[in-house]
């Protein structure tokens, strides 16, 4: 009884994509688009670069990638080794 009593509780807490105003409705749209832009660069990014460019494995990199924000953002600041600058 308690556990479906704890059920309802979380049903009726959560707003439902209709409920929300057009505001919060636009801007989980840009997050969702911006979330979905950095896992796009870097899934191209490991693809296109050598391994040796990569610190750690690609299959790593690519796993790491697919949590939201800090995947992408570990990858393009700890994954990618620093090329050689040309003079």
């Amino acid at each position: 009884m308690a556990s479906k009593r704890r059920a309802d509780m979380k049903s009726s807490n959560r707003m439902k994509w209709k409920d929300m105003p057009p505001q919060a409705r636009f801007g989980t749209v840009v997050v969702g688009v911006i979330q979905l832009t950095l896992l796009l660069a870097a899934q191209r990014d490991i693809s296109r670069r050598p391994a040796e460019q990569i610190r750690g494995s690609k299959t790593m990199w690519r796993l790491a990638t697919l949590i939201n924000f800090i995947g992408p953002g570990s990858y393009f600041a700890f994954g990618r080794k620093k090329l050689p600058t040309v003079k």
